[in-house]
């Protein structure tokens, strides 16, 4: 292959990863090509790519980008799985998709710099919580101590506006009230 094709496709992988900086390594080797389309076309509608990329020229197109930390996994065939909302997402649907295809090989992905090696590493991450969950989760945390004095300041209100209540319709039906010794 001639330089100016490498070029050429090192601009390629570095148009199509531009702006992502989080990312996910795979192997899909083994996987029949009809399977292959069809988890393709699952992923797609859930805007996650997967691109198979040669090695040296996925090094290069990855230096100086957050995703070089993948590059010392880049051995035999790989595709680098990204998109969705981040990178847990996208390693949340590939996990899943091993149950019905044990050949997909799980080789790593990086967030925020941090690389996660090998199976343990992408099911670890998969459990991550997504930015929207680790968003709602503090909202939750700040929102709860709020709603708990709330509750304790209404819950002696309610039970004085319910004895008013109760003291009113007795009123209006003409009856007597009386006072309980105690």
């Amino acid at each position: 292959m001639s330089k100016t094709v490498k070029g050429m496709i090192i601009r390629e992988y570095q148009s199509r990863l531009d702006g992502f900086n989080d990312a996910m390594l795979i192997s899909i080797r083994g996987v029949k090509a009809i399977e292959t389309n069809k988890i393709r076309r699952g992923l797609a509608a859930k805007n996650i790519k997967i691109s198979v990329v040669r090695n040296a020229l996925a090094r290069k197109a990855f230096e100086g980008t957050g995703l070089a930390p993948l590059a010392d996994l880049l051995e035999g065939a790989n595709a680098i799985a990204f998109g969705g909302n981040s990178v847990v997402e996208v390693a949340r649907e590939i996990v899943a998709l091993l149950k019905d295809n044990p050949a997909i090989e799980l080789k790593g992905a990086v967030l925020d710099g941090t690389l996660y090696s090998g199976e343990k590493g992408v099911k670890e991450l998969s459990k991550f919580p997504t930015k929207d969950e680790a968003i709602a989760k503090v909202v939750t945390l700040i929102v709860s101590p709020g709603r708990n004095l709330l509750a304790q300041i209404k819950g002696p209100g309610s039970t004085v506006a319910g004895l008013i209540k109760s003291i009113e319709t007795k009123l209006e039906k003409g009856e007597t009230i009386s006072r309980k010794a105690g």
